[in-house]
């Protein structure tokens, strides 16, 4: 994860904490799709999170990559929002009950974990829709 893209998300933990962490499963899941789709064009871009932010605004993030990138409607749209939505609550839920002291380098720590793994699972998630399988390598 880009150093840009985590500062961006950690300032904006403040005041949308669930939101910074349900965004990054948006994100995870759209670069998966990027990935699958246009990399060609999408890996010329310096840093996808302002790219994708910037298409509405940042309360917007994840109508937009529920629109446009993962292009859903209906059912399938709001079935994301929801069980991202839930995601993000139980993370950030689990994360508070660390009672981890804000500020610290401990703090940083565990939230860009909490973030690195709602990334991998919006990617996991994004694949598996697409028909991708998860085979071991060894």
């Amino acid at each position: 994860m880009p150093l840009l893209m985590l500062n961006l998300v950690h300032r904006e933990f403040q005041d949308f904490p669930s939101a910074s962490l349900g965004w990054m499963m948006y994100i995870g899941m759209a670069v998966a799709k990027m990935w699958d789709t246009e990399w060609e064009i999408y890996s010329k871009v310096d840093d996808l999170y302002t790219y994708m932010r910037d298409k509405r605004d940042y309360d917007h993030l994840d109508e937009y990559i529920r629109e446009v990138v993962l292009q859903l409607q209906g059912v399938d749209y709001t079935a994301l929002e929801k069980i991202t939505g839930e995601c993000a609550s139980r993370v950030y839920n689990a994360l508070m009950h660390q009672h981890i002291e804000p500020g610290t380098k401990e703090a940083f720590d565990a939230y860009v974990s909490c973030l690195h793994q709602l990334y991998l699972f919006g990617a996991a998630m994004q694949l598996k829709r697409m028909g991708y399988h998860m085979t071991n390598m060894n």
